[in-house]
């Protein structure tokens, strides 16, 4: 079958990879398992890669190196493999210290915020996106029709909007509706660090003249932007098991600060994502119920996306609690201070543990949960029709 032929049978199949810090890595591992479970000839089965916070760099590196899929996750697994803390933050002490007192002192003499006030200096990051991210490569596989967009999203400090920074065909249009836009962009280190500034731990970011933090925030419908930009089935990767709630018989102790502190980060990356997949399957189940015809006689303007999700089988907080000893020393002493070292902060640790230890197990984890359904991912993206551009 030739490529011509290809392009006219292919699904646009949208990519989501959420955001979650350190987290990020259990995505690697669902992409691995994808990469083997692909037939060899197919070069990228994401037409439309949409990435937030660490998905955003996951989704940039994939695009990146959309030409051939394999290489693209077999250098996401290199990279978060070796990570170390220090390659995402400064680590020393002197650092977090200096990043406090310049946050502080200003604001209680002066009453106002310095530029690039956060408990954490992440320039390290940068350096790492720089090295590892080729975005010329990006355009040049939109120009090959390798890829169709990739989407990055952030939330703007300025004007309170979740923007989604998408790269795609001159002839894909923008969008605009309550509090989130789709802007056309190059997309460039400067989206990446945007979309990833963890608010209060990492320093907002300027892109154009607005500043922005992490995508997580206010990003109230994550399944939008891929489809805005035409895909007909979504495929979801979390970074969450904790779908549903404890059950406990008895009174609990009073939460620490980190423990209240990774509930918020919870509710930030995870709780908007998992709603959002929950209100599409509930619109599918709806529209079910009427035909195309009905559909348009009604002047229904829906149109069902088929999603498959993939969430950690295990409580990736237990796993980031038997890893706590991996945090650099500097941090564990301000984590220490808030609980941040005992199994019941581990969850706020789990988005910083940014440590290979950890992250292999992640990765190992994402590619057992997903080799798991094989059968399932092969159904949901055609594998066995080859409905995707051959190398």
């Amino acid at each position: 079958m030739s490529d011509r032929d290809n392009k006219k049978q292919a699904v646009n199949t949208g990519l989501i990879l959420s955001g979650g810090g350190a987290r990020g890595a259990y995505q690697v591992g669902v992409l691995k398992a994808i990469s083997e479970i692909a037939p060899p000839s197919i070069c990228n089965p994401f037409p439309i890669i949409s990435g937030t916070s660490a998905g955003a760099i996951n989704a940039a590196g994939l695009a990146s190196r959309a030409k051939n899929f394999r290489m693209a996750v077999l250098g996401l697994e290199n990279t978060w493999s070796q990570l170390s803390s220090d390659k995402v933050f400064r680590t020393e002490l002197w650092s977090f210290l200096r990043m406090l007192l310049r946050w502080v002192i200003p604001g209680l003499a002066a009453g106002y915020t310095p530029q690039n006030a956060a408990l954490l200096d992440n320039t390290p990051l940068r350096h790492l996106l720089e090295l590892v991210i080729n975005r010329r490569r990006i355009q040049e596989a939109i120009d090959a029709d390798y890829l169709k967009a990739l989407c990055i999203t952030a939330s703007c400090y300025n004007d309170g909007k979740s923007v989604t920074f998408f790269q795609a065909s001159p002839e894909v249009p923008t969008w605009d509706r309550v509090r989130r836009v789709g802007i056309k962009a190059r997309i460039g280190v400067q989206h990446l660090m945007a979309s990833s500034a963890i608010p209060f731990l990492f320093p907002a970011q300027q892109v154009g003249n607005k500043y922005y933090g992490d995508g997580a925030l206010r990003q109230i419908a994550p399944l939008s932007p891929v489809i805005h930009l035409g895909a007909e089935k979504i495929l979801v990767v979390g970074v969450s098991a904790n779908t549903t709630a404890p059950q406990f018989d008895s009174v609990q102790t009073y939460p620490s600060l980190a423990q209240i502190f990774g509930h918020v980060l919870n509710s930030v990356f995870l709780d908007s994502l998992e709603g959002d997949v929950e209100r599409s399957e509930r619109i599918n189940r709806t529209l079910s119920a009427f035909t195309a015809e009905e559909r348009e006689q009604h002047g229904i303007n829906l149109r069902p996306v088929e999603v498959l999700k993939i969430y950690p089988s295990q409580q990736i907080d237990d796993i980031a609690a038997a890893h706590l000893h991996e945090m650099p020393r500097s941090l564990r002493f301000f984590m220490r201070t808030s609980g941040g070292t005992d199994p019941s902060g581990a969850s706020a640790a789990s988005y910083l543990l940014f440590h290979s230890g950890f992250c292999r197990a992640l990765i190992d984890l994402g590619y057992k949960d997903a080799m798991a359904r094989q059968l399932e991912i092969a159904e949901f993206l055609g594998f066995d029709r080859h409905y995707h551009r051959q190398c």
